[in-house]
């Protein structure tokens, strides 16, 4: 097995290298997952169709040959063949390359994979070991299997969205893709890696049923926390449990804006400073340091109300630009920093200092960014190996290599249409 130790390894390599990841995913979530799998070492082939493939590819303007920015954020270490799996040929080169791999990723709609034949069971025909990682929006089973979806419906469907926003208004759509990064692709290679180390164990495969929806509910032990204590505690004593009063509700609540000590503040020059004084000793050193001495031990006192010390708060930070507070207060210990904007965010020292935006020339000589692995690893770290592929960029060379086709019949193949 893969995972198995190997003496003449390299022991600096990164943890997964030798396995070998085939990617049928689009546009966010799977494309992720298998990108932060290729980063800890993992071969993997992406597979796209041979038309127009990822629609990622296009969905942005373009910053190099079939690749828009987001493309190229989400797909390096990866090498790109294109299969017409809508032929039979293209179905059984699939499966002979299925053959060599240790992990299997798709996201289409459920029974989609299985009518294409490409399915678990027909990949398992070939390969028993197989770890085979199906996402979808709402999982293989229940009413809502075949539901179409994307990030904001699930976070819908999840509770998450109705505690996203101001009290007074509508719920927010996030900025950041929540139930596709999170739910999905996090979840997804937790599960890969999981079921690798089991398979390395038990010498068994598995099939792995990851719902985007039900990994936005598994975000939220917060506030179930508070549902389901309320619930409890109403039934003991002697309620029916589940009163309207103990629903967790935007920006009601601690962590969703309904304290002054957690909040989001304007400053004079139209930017914002994110206060997160939850413990008292944050919100003293605050309160010391803007000149709110009287609110110091008040306001967790239960003297003055969050909408009080909200509107004192929100008047004082008012006075100044946003710099100029955190000069005064960023490293002072008391839990403030600044709403960055992106361009912000990405020249931010910290941010540099820890290694999170390195380049990655691409192809053309274009020269792009890149989001780093976030963990830092002492002993076998994640790399980046290869930039995004161009459109069937290694078609030939993963025929040749791992399936020792001869060239004159990767030339009928492609005559034929079968691969690009």
């Amino acid at each position: 097995h893969p995972l198995t130790p190997d003496p003449m390894a390299d022991p600096c390599a990164p943890p997964l290298v030798g396995v070998r990841v085939i990617d049928l995913t689009r546009l966010l979530p799977g494309p992720c997952a298998a990108m932060w799998l290729g980063d800890l070492g993992a071969d993997v082939l992406k597979v796209e169709d041979t038309g127009a493939g990822d629609y990622l590819r296009w969905q942005q303007a373009p910053i190099a040959e079939g690749m828009s920015g987001a493309f190229a954020l989400l797909n390096r270490n990866k090498r790109a063949l294109s299969l017409d799996l809508k032929q039979p040929e293209g179905v059984e080169l699939f499966l002979r390359l299925a053959a060599s791999a240790d992990v299997i990723l798709e996201g289409f709609r459920p029974g989609v994979a299985d009518r294409l034949g490409v399915g678990y069971e027909a990949v398992r025909r070939r390969r028993p070991e197989i770890v085979y990682a199906a996402i979808t929006g709402y999982g293989q089973t229940g009413p809502y299997r075949d539901f179409p979806g994307h990030d904001v419906n699930y976070l819908g469907y999840a509770g998450a969205a109705a505690l996203t926003g101001e009290a007074a208004g509508k719920p927010a759509v996030p900025g950041v893709q929540i139930a596709d990064l999170a739910g999905g692709a996090l979840f997804c290679c937790f599960a890969v890696v999981s079921a690798l180390l089991a398979r390395a164990r038990t010498g068994r495969g598995q099939y792995l049923d990851v719902s985007m929806m039900d990994g936005v509910s598994a975000l939220l032990p917060f506030s179930f926390g508070a549902l389901f204590g309320g619930a409890a505690r109403s039934a003991r004593d002697g309620g029916v449990g589940g009163a309207g009063s103990a629903v967790p509700s935007r920006g009601r609540d601690t962590l969703d804006g309904g304290r002054a000590c957690y909040d989001i503040y304007e400053t004079r020059d139209g930017k914002y400073l994110t206060v997160g004084a939850l413990e008292p000793k944050f919100w003293e050193r605050l309160c010391d340091l803007v000149g709110l001495p009287d609110l110091r031990a008040a306001y967790f006192a239960g003297k003055v109300s969050d909408q009080q010390a909200r509107a004192r708060l929100r008047e004082t930070l008012l006075t100044r630009d946003r710099d100029d507070w955190l000069a005064l207060l960023k490293e002072a210990g008391a839990c403030v920093g600044p709403v960055l904007e992106l361009d912000e965010a990405v020249n931010d020292p910290h941010a540099n200092a820890r290694g999170m935006f390195p380049s990655l020339r691409l192809a053309g000589d274009v020269t792009i960014p890149q989001i780093a692995f976030p963990v830092k690893f002492s002993e076998t770290p994640p790399t980046i190996r290869r930039p995004p592929p161009r459109p069937g960029e290694h078609t030939d060379e993963v025929l040749r290599e791992i399936l020792g086709l001869a060239p004159e019949q990767i030339a009928a193949l492609r005559a034929s249409g079968v691969v690009r």
